[in-house]
């Protein structure tokens, strides 16, 4: 029997901004991460509106990151299905932050550090299975073949996810938390967040990460 009941905490920034240093923090302080690649393959299931799939995800662990938690709406239905949820909302210093780190981090990935990958790089990356990488940039991003990194798409979506995550807790605070993993303070927030005393002065930095 699964209990709605129970305390979760969902990190809802999007890829890049942190979230494997929050991941690593969230471990160092005892709770159960949820599988990665399991809540990465849900992509289609959240393309589709499928939450329920996602929710069943959610018993499996404690807390959870990444895909599809860091995408638009999820946080709305986990919001509505956990009563007990936490969300933490992690962000860079401003948009143009974000956007040279993934690129750049995609560019590592699958173009040889020669710029953002192109269609058919992304078509035949290696990643979760073929063709995975090019189905979130389109599902996420949804930016034309031709330009699929564009700039001003990306750091729109980027803002305007932060936009909507605020707006939707406005009214409940103690609910999110929005903090900046390269900030010391912010870690003693993010303890004080989780009721958790502090093991460490600033969050541990993980600099490279196998998340997208």
């Amino acid at each position: 029997m699964f209990n709605k009941d129970k305390k979760k905490i969902f990190c809802i920034g999007t890829g890049k901004t942190g979230t494997t240093s929050l991941a690593m923090a969230l471990k160092d302080l005892k709770f159960k991460l949820g599988d990665q690649i399991s809540g990465e393959l849900l992509l289609k299931n959240w393309y589709n509106r499928d939450f329920k799939s996602i929710i069943k995800l959610c018993h499996s662990a404690d807390a959870f990151q990444d895909i599809p938690f860091s995408l638009p709406y999820t946080y709305i239905a986990l919001d509505q299905y956990f009563k007990n949820a936490k969300f933490i909302l992690t962000i860079r210093d401003n948009p143009q932050q974000w956007y040279e780190s993934i690129t750049s981090y995609h560019s590592k990935l699958w173009a040889n550090d020669e710029g953002p990958p192109d269609a058919n790089q992304l078509k035949n990356a290696a990643y979760r299975y073929t063709g995975f990488a090019y189905e979130a940039q389109k599902f996420i991003y949804d930016t034309p073949d031709e330009d699929l990194y564009n700039e001003e798409s990306l750091k729109n979506f980027y803002a305007k996810h932060i936009h909507d995550v605020s707006e939707y807790f406005r009214s409940r605070p103690e609910k999110l938390l929005v903090i900046n993993v390269s900030k010391k303070e912010d870690y003693f927030k993010f303890c004080k967040f989780l009721e958790k005393d502090p093991i460490a002065s600033s969050f541990p930095w993980e600099n490279k990460t196998d998340s997208l």
